[in-house]
């Protein structure tokens, strides 16, 4: 029986690309698309802060997983029809593991802030907390395309 290298390559590659999922999501790091917009700011003080668990959404490890999965089932047997089923077993298999994978990979840690607000009203922000903002600090609240808090100077 000779085994090919294709099928491990295959799997190579998308282990790759799974790499590059892993979170860039800070408190402090911004996207190119989120320069130069403007923000609504308001003022406020940490009233609680609790951790929280985000989870990735494995929607692209499905994909990249089932592509992979099915490209190297379909180096296995030997017709055409023993290489079709193996593909798709292997789509299957591949697709599962790439969503495991993916949520592995992007599931991160967050704080839950609760913020009184100065001109009244109270929100909950979720992001990380590079900043070391504790409870008692007053904050300046970021609404844009995304909310942020960050220490009032």
């Amino acid at each position: 029986m000779v085994i090919s290298v294709k099928p491990f390559a295959a799997l190579l590659m998308a282990a790759a690309l799974f790499a590059g999922c892993a979170p860039t999501n800070t408190a402090t790091t911004y996207s190119p698309e989120q320069m130069n917009r403007e923000a609504q700011v308001e003022t406020g003080t940490i009233v609680s802060i609790r951790p929280v668990s985000v989870e990735g959404s494995g929607r692209t490890g499905t994909l990249l997983g089932g592509a992979a999965g099915g490209v190297a089932g379909s180096f296995i047997g030997g017709d055409w029809r023993s290489n079709l089923l193996a593909g798709l077993a292997g789509a299957v298999v591949g697709g599962v593991a790439g969503s495991a994978a993916e949520r592995s990979l992007t599931t991160t840690t967050a704080n839950e802030f609760i913020v009184e607000l100065e001109g009244g009203g109270t929100i909950a922000v979720v992001q990380t907390n590079e900043q070391g903002l504790r409870v008692g600090d007053r904050v300046t609240v970021l609404r844009g395309d995304r909310t942020r808090i960050t220490p009032r100077a």
